[in-house]
């Protein structure tokens, strides 16, 4: 038996690794802000409610892990919102709330993992090409993505003589309500149509004439926290469909 904990695994992608999960049999523990989207799901889940920018919260999560099952795992941090906004209008709420949602839920979660994983298990940090390149009226949330990296590489090396692996995936445009939402907002680069934008993304910067889906992104994580993966750790891994080539 396999235990997991997935933060913000009541929807989008975050939902689309709590699925995977359980068809691999896994015990997962979700925790989130609000109500579960997948009603079938949920029924095989234990969810939580929790503010996940804050330790307590994560630790409500492991506890609860550990508490149950006798065990954990592997430890996703998958919380995270975006948000377009060029500098000139940038201001202490914007920046605090991408830091605090992006940057500390997935600090807080590691800390908490380290606390109570058991031996080889697994942390994964769901970041974005993002945190590999930058890109106009996004430096807040592109900042956070790299500070997530920065986080994975730095905490592989000091995690690893515990025998704890940890990795992020970096996706590009997931096509989420969280993403839909944001790509229509003001400053996103979304010009005109969004179907329009993705199609128009999809010829010119995907080797492969689509994006990736949840479900991939999801299958990267069973890959990631499984022994096959054994030797795989500190690495920041393009789920992209080609976008950009490392």
């Amino acid at each position: 038996m396999n235990v997991a904990v997935v933060t913000g695994g009541n929807k989008g992608i975050g939902l689309g690794i709590s699925k995977e999960l359980l068809k691999n049999k896994y015990k997962v523990i979700v925790g989130g802000r609000s109500s579960y989207e997948d009603k079938e799901s949920f029924a095989k889940v234990d969810f939580i409610k929790a503010d996940l920018t804050s330790y307590e919260g994560h630790k409500k999560l492991a506890e609860t892990a550990v508490k149950k099952y006798g065990k954990l795992d592997l430890y996703v941090n998958n919380v995270g919102i975006s948000e377009w906004k060029p500098i000139k209008e940038v201001d202490e709420y914007f920046l605090n709330k991408l830091i605090k949602t992006n940057v500390y839920s997935a600090f807080w979660g590691c800390k908490v993992a380290e606390k109570f994983l058991s031996e080889n298990g697994s942390i994964i940090n769901i970041s974005s090409i993002a945190g590999k390149r930058g890109s106009k009226n996004n430096s807040v949330y592109v900042a956070t993505k790299f500070a997530m990296n920065g986080l994975t590489q730095s905490l592989a090396k000091e995690l690893g003589s515990k025998k704890i692996r940890v990795n992020a995936i970096c996706p590009v445009l997931i096509k989420t309500e969280g993403l839909i939402k944001a790509l229509n907002e003001k400053h996103s680069p979304v010009e005109s149509n969004l179907d329009n934008f993705f199609e128009a993304f999809q010829k010119s910067q995907t080797a492969l004439n689509r994006l990736p889906t949840s479900e991939e992104v999801a299958s990267m994580v069973i890959f990631l926290a499984s022994g096959s993966a054994s030797a795989i750790t500190g690495q920041c891994i393009n789920v992209d469909c080609g976008v950009f080539p490392q």
